[in-house]
């Protein structure tokens, strides 16, 4: 069966975005951007909100580092804002219910998928129990006066089992879960 990868790149307290900050907060270093190369799961369908689409277009357009292998890649993006025809190239709407179209898509299209960025979407396919990696890129920077975005508030209690952890450039974390939801605090049930 296809797998979903949640996929963020954070501050240290969970915030998707800095108002001021440059993207990947300036910390961006060279073994991070040449993991970003190796395409990791490049073959995955990326799934993604408008709003997301609309950044990540954007900085492809702009010409940011690490963005550049987005636009080959196959991407949907669910949306009532946006309408065909999507300029970014292999790009595909879908106006619908998010969630049931990931179920469906993990039921019959056999191909595996990750998202980016898009957190509303992430969370309520986390809550639907679609989520079968969720891996978080931490960079060493807390944006308590300037974060944006905070990730995980509005999300269930999850508990998280630990398959990989990696740092790039002496300073930058990755940290990749098997997502379980719970009904609440261990031993509450």
């Amino acid at each position: 069966m296809p797998e979903l990868v949640v996929d963020f790149i954070t501050s240290l307290d969970g915030c998707a975005s800095a108002r001021g900050w440059p993207g990947w907060w300036g910390l961006e270093g060279p073994e991070y951007l040449a993991w970003l190369g190796e395409n990791p799961e490049g073959e995955y369908l990326i799934l993604m909100g408008a709003k997301t689409y609309r950044l990540m277009y954007g900085f492809t357009r702009e010409g940011e580092p690490g963005t550049d292998v987005l636009g080959g890649m196959s991407k949907v993006v669910f949306s009532s804002t946006l309408a065909e025809p999507l300029e970014w190239e292999n790009s595909t709407l879908v106006p619908g219910d998010a969630v049931e179209a990931v179920r469906k898509m993990k039921n019959t299209d056999g191909r595996s998928m990750r998202t980016i960025g898009s957190l509303t979407l992430c969370r309520s396919l986390l809550e639907a129990g679609l989520v079968d990696r969720f891996r978080v890129v931490m960079f060493p920077v807390i944006t308590g006066a300037t974060g944006d975005e905070r990730i995980y508030d509005g999300y269930p209690d999850v508990a998280l089992d630990m398959t990989d952890s990696r740092t790039f450039d002496g300073q930058i974390q990755l940290v990749e879960y098997v997502p379980t939801v719970l009904d609440g605090p261990p031993g509450t049930s």
